[in-house]
């Protein structure tokens, strides 16, 4: 019994530091002007906390550090086979025939047996709660043909996401030379898979998972500490150290963080916490307009209308210090002289915010509807109108 108490006992030193340290910063903050600290020191080689609506980023050190990603790249496996299902090229009920070569496949597992069938939803369970290199072997060679192949549709997606610092030669994160990410790329994955698919994205708040009448337990220590933690991957080998992205959502605000290359699972849980109680405490996240919002009227020539209006296609937000909400200023800069024919989504201007006096974000401003030709007789006095104008 002592010995398992004093085994114990370090950890429970390093939350109880952690919260003494949050709840000094939390005290600091409350007095009236007082500055945003500068972000903690993270005991990790890299490590990105972004929030997930306005991207912005609210710490970072070695973001553009090329890493080995070890199973964080089980979210970009997790993100293509949600985009199969999305097409309708997979079902969750499609029996996958387990290989010899998936059964085989070294590190952790969720147990899959060759030569039996396995259901894609099991499997997606295994890949993301048990960490199963053998499910996502499984699902590579099902969706792709084999590993190789699938691992070239992942660097598609990763392209086409814009990760270009991020190259993959396998669906589990087993080491290779070749195979690397930073951890501003691997939160751009895990920003779309939230985004794109939620129905599926709630498997990562799962806490165990059974299979074949073995029940593991999600790695994932801060979904049992943090009930605002909804996700979403761990990843270990030697060479990468303990890794964790993790994403939290408080009052409507939604933070995604990642550490990479941390010493153990306690630390990267630690790290991981200092971040997000960070973010939480100093920042806050706002929708300033709703996509499809009008937020400007324009004059439009030689057109079957005469006013067209200007909004956005998606959503506005911006995460600004908290209590700095008044301090926001919003100008708008309107192309001059438009002219029918217009496209719906078609730039038209500029939005700008501004936060007391700097630039925070600028967005275009698009039409909102199209604006076709008007008739001959209106085009002319419109003409004419346009000289005097």
């Amino acid at each position: 019994m002592t010995g398992r108490f004093h085994s114990v006992f370090p950890a429970m030193k390093d939350t109880l530091r952690t919260l003494l340290a949050f709840l000094l910063l939390t005290l600091l903050a409350t007095a009236q002007g007082a500055p945003i600290p500068v972000p903690p020191t993270i005991a990790a080689t890299g490590h990105l906390l972004m929030d997930f609506h306005s991207s912005e980023v609210l710490a970072e050190n070695n973001a553009e550090k090329r890493l080995e990603p070890a199973s964080l790249t089980k979210i970009m496996t997790a993100y293509v086979v949600f985009r199969e299902l999305e097409e309708g090229k997979l079902a969750l009920g499609d029996q996958v025939l387990v290989s010899k070569k998936a059964w085989k496949t070294s590190g952790s597992r969720m147990f899959i047996e060759v030569g039996k069938r396995v259901s894609v939803d099991d499997l997606i369970h295994g890949m993301i709660i048990a960490s199963g290199n053998d499910a996502c072997v499984a699902l590579a060679e099902h969706i792709a043909g084999s590993e190789e192949s699938f691992a070239a549709l992942m660097n598609e997606h990763a392209i086409r996401l814009g990760m270009e610092n991020t190259h993959f030669v396998n669906s589990t994160g087993l080491p290779d030379p070749n195979h690397y990410t930073t951890p501003a790329d691997i939160l751009k994955v895990t920003q779309a898979l939230i985004a794109e698919f939620p129905q599926y994205y709630t498997i990562y708040s799962q806490r165990e998972f059974t299979y074949n009448g073995i029940t593991q337990k999600n790695r994932n220590r801060l979904l049992w500490r943090d009930p605002s933690v909804d996700g979403v991957k761990t990843g270990h080998t030697q060479a990468a150290g303990y890794c964790l992205v993790a994403s939290a959502k408080r009052e409507g605000m939604r933070l995604l963080s990642v550490v990479m290359g941390t010493k153990s699972e306690e630390a990267r849980a630690q790290e991981t916490q200092k971040l997000l109680n960070y973010g939480f405490r100093f920042y806050q996240t706002h929708r300033l307009f709703a996509a499809g919002e009008s937020l400007r009227k324009v004059r439009v020539w030689k057109g079957d209308i005469k006013e067209l209006q200007l909004g956005q296609e998606e959503d506005l937000h911006v995460t600004i210090p908290r209590g700095d909400y008044d301090k926001l200023k919003v100008r708008t800069r309107i192309q001059s002289g438009i002219v029918a024919p217009v496209k719906q989504g078609q730039p038209l201007g500029r939005l700008m915010v501004e936060l007391d006096g700097e630039p925070l974000q600028e967005v275009p401003l698009v039409a909102l509807r199209p604006v076709e030709e008007g008739g001959l007789f209106h085009n002319l006095l419109d003409s004419l109108l346009m000289i005097f104008e």
